[in-house]
């Protein structure tokens, strides 16, 4: 059910914002499949959020269902992440999230950020994996964040990598040498 809500949530904030044309991505099978019409939906409960759907699409000029597989989809677990740093009281209506199109990459604006601050971005996952150490400033939510977090990560020495599927490492890198291998890059090209 929760990804029928979430679905809805999308395709809602869409018609509010008067969009005409939309893709519609998402990481489970059961829901895609199910509103392509090519999977029947029988439980109840899920026959009236498909009809639901069904309803609010009749908003547009074209949609389309697009699976996506999980590992695929960072913006999933980039939101995830988001949903577990938050507290919410079931009694209070819960705010909107406020979503921004920036014109800049992301990673430029991160790079951009860290310069400022002296820390690369994963500095406290490094802390944490190195001595099991949540920042002073972490409230109990942020130290359960930081503890998910770091399972994913492994450190060699004083380098650290993300552990990913199929026993893919990945190495962090801090600004400076985010920008380096950037530009690099681009040279070769």
């Amino acid at each position: 059910m929760a990804e029928y809500e979430a679905c809805i949530m999308g395709i809602r904030a869409a018609i509010e914002r008067k969009i005409k044309i939309l893709e519609v991505y998402g990481d489970s099978t059961f829901v895609i499949y199910q509103l392509k019409g090519e999977w029947e939906t029988r439980d109840l409960k899920l026959i009236r959020y498909r009809r639901l759907v069904l309803e609010l699409i009749e908003e547009f000029d074209n949609i389309t269902f697009c699976y996506l597989p999980r590992e695929e989809n960072q913006m999933t677990d980039a939101l995830a992440t988001l949903a577990s740093m938050i507290k919410v009281n079931k009694l209070e209506g819960m705010e909107r999230i406020q979503m921004s199109i920036y014109e800049t990459l992301t990673h430029c604006y991160s790079i951009e950020e860290e310069e400022n601050d002296n820390h690369p971005w994963y500095q406290d996952i490094l802390q944490y994996v190195k001595n099991h150490e949540c920042p002073d400033q972490a409230i109990e939510n942020d130290k359960r964040t930081l503890r998910r977090l770091a399972i994913e990560y492994i450190l060699d020495g004083e380098i650290l990598y993300k552990r990913r599927k199929k026993q893919v490492v990945l190495r962090c890198v801090d600004a400076v040498e985010a920008k380096e291998i950037l530009e690099e890059v681009h040279e070769a090209q």
